[in-house]
């Protein structure tokens, strides 16, 4: 009797083990690796100081195929970067900080330093000719 008892017992162990997948080998499925989404490359103006013109490097820029561009403070005074038509300001840029990518037109642009109006640029066009300047900045 306890041997049928024992036999018994190793039986259900056995089909437990088996219905539970214990004879399973293979590996599991991986995962999908998401495709990341491309961030467009913006073009770099870099705030170099009060001086007129030159106070962009490069002044006129070229525009990039997106048309993207991004102000960076590398002088020790804040500095805001408005379009002469008032169609984007970077907001202040203390030192050391960078604006966001701000779209420009495809016909390219002029701005300056509100914070410093003499601080004048420009953004060429798609075809690297500067646009017509207007205004109180020009």
């Amino acid at each position: 009797m306890r041997m049928t008892l024992v036999r018994s017992f190793a039986i259900i162990v056995a089909a437990g083990a088996i219905s539970c997948g214990g004879g399973y080998s293979g590996s599991p499925s991986p995962s999908p690796t998401p495709t990341p989404t491309p961030t467009p490359t913006a073009g770099v103006i870099n705030i170099v100081g009060e001086r007129g013109n030159q106070s962009f490097n490069p002044n006129p820029a070229s525009l990039t195929a997106n048309g993207m561009m991004t102000w960076s403070n590398t002088d020790g005074t804040t500095h805001r970067i408005v379009a002469n038509d008032g169609s984007f300001d970077t907001g202040n840029l203390t030192p050391g900080a960078s604006s966001a990518a701000i779209q420009l037109p495809a016909g390219g642009t002029h701005y300056h330093c509100s914070i410093h109006p003499t601080m004048i640029g420009a953004v060429n066009d798609s075809n690297g000719s500067t646009p017509p300047c207007t205004g109180v900045y020009c």
